[in-house]
């Protein structure tokens, strides 16, 4: 008998299940958040005009993602209709020390970012005797310390009032029943995160859990355990030259405090002058001044923080790029084009992005066995294309 093999547990995923998620922009007032916000969502990010891009309302922007392998599949089939892959973000009111406990517009804040799945966390890092600081000077480490510190506070109030509510039923548990020992489990996990927040001082996010406790975490939705990815606005001259005193100390600053989360240099002023320029003099001015849009980057790395991938489908009518969650299976893939393709699902034709770039076409593809049939356990992976198939 062959030895068996270990099944390794799935990891749950920490946030809100779904494949509709959202980014929230955070920060102190006057760090240059609206007007990131404004660059983000007016750009086409130096594509052509016909990707479909949208502020929803003044708060709320739909941002193409950019992605070469979505342009090569419009070379190649040439469709009527492109739809990219988009990233959903949100302008969110600057928060000010003490909002945890209702300071300035801190509940509505709050309920904003409760509301998101994760954050750009916004930093200034120039100074401007036009723009002043809330604060009275620029300090970004003071910055990023307050809005850890009243993300936290209030993750604590939400916790300890939970915990409260649970031990008052949790008097009466038995031992014998599944669904007692179940709520003590819940009770015990909802201990070892007040611990993190309160005696380990680390955001939820970092900690290590299993699979039982993401799930009670998740039901928390706590703002510790949205991922950040934090973005340093710099003076267009710092940002072209790559060099300001407070790079060294914020990087180092996250290092300590959240390691591991992404830093992203960027200017606003830069990217506002480029916002209304046609892609030719986009680059023409990058080329001249040395130096990228980070819009493009920025975009991605809020993708990439909420653990989103996109599977294409591809055809003459249209090559579109659609949203999932890492670790979606086929059905549930199916189901973001239409609930009929995941309850009907049969099975769908898959070849990944790169096997029919290497063939050159389909029919290519298909002749050297690239195309597979998919069940209903497959799990998607980043660029497969798919032609689902469903029952009537």
């Amino acid at each position: 008998m062959p030895p068996k093999k270990a099944v390794v547990e799935k990891k749950v995923l920490l946030g809100r299940p779904g494949n509709n998620l959202k980014i929230g922009i955070v920060g102190v007032p006057n760090v240059g958040k609206s007007s990131f916000f404004n660059a983000l969502s007016e750009t086409d990010l130096g594509k052509a005009a016909n990707f479909p891009y949208a502020t929803i309302n003044p708060e709320e922007a739909r941002v193409p993602v950019p992605d070469t392998r979505f342009d090569w599949l419009c070379d190649l089939y040439k469709p009527a209709s492109k739809v990219p892959a988009v990233l959903t973000c949100i302008d969110i009111a600057g928060l000010t020390a003490g909002a945890s406990t209702g300071a300035g517009l801190g509940n509505a804040f709050l309920s904003h970012v409760r509301a998101v799945d994760g954050i750009f966390q916004v930093v200034r890092a120039f100074d401007d005797a036009e723009v002043i600081h809330v604060e009275g000077d620029v300090d970004p480490l003071r910055d990023m310390e307050i809005i850890q510190t009243e993300l936290r506070l209030k993750d604590i109030e939400w916790v300890e009032k939970s915990l409260e509510a649970h031990k008052k039923t949790g008097r009466s548990l038995g031992s014998n029943s599944l669904a007692d020992k179940a709520k003590k489990e819940e009770i015990v996990t909802i201990e070892k995160i007040y611990k993190v927040l309160t005696v380990d001082n680390k955001d939820i996010r970092k900690a290590e859990w299993n699979n039982k406790e993401i799930d009670v975490v998740n039901s928390l939705q706590l703002l510790t355990a949205k991922p950040v990815v934090y973005l340093v606005n710099l003076s267009e001259k710092d940002f072209v030259r790559k060099k300001n005193k407070w790079l060294p100390k914020i990087k180092q600053w996250i290092d300590t405090n959240n390691p591991g989360d992404p830093l992203i240099p960027f200017s606003v002023s830069f990217e506002e002058r480029l916002a209304p320029m046609d892609a030719d003099e986009k680059k023409a001015e990058e080329e001249k001044v040395g130096a990228l849009s980070s819009l493009p980057k920025i975009t991605h790395a809020g993708y990439t923080a909420l653990e989103l991938i996109n599977y294409f489908t591809c055809g003459p009518d249209e090559v579109r790029a659609w949203t999932i969650r890492k670790g979606t299976k086929a059905p549930q893939a199916a189901g973001v084009i239409h609930s009929d393709f995941e309850n009907k699902f049969v099975c769908g034709e898959i070849m990944s992005f790169d096997d029919l770039k290497e063939n050159g076409s389909e029919a290519a593809a298909k002749a050297a066995g690239k195309v597979r049939q998919q069940g209903k356990p497959y799990e998607m992976l980043d660029g497969d294309i798919a032609y689902w198939k469903s029952g009537g």
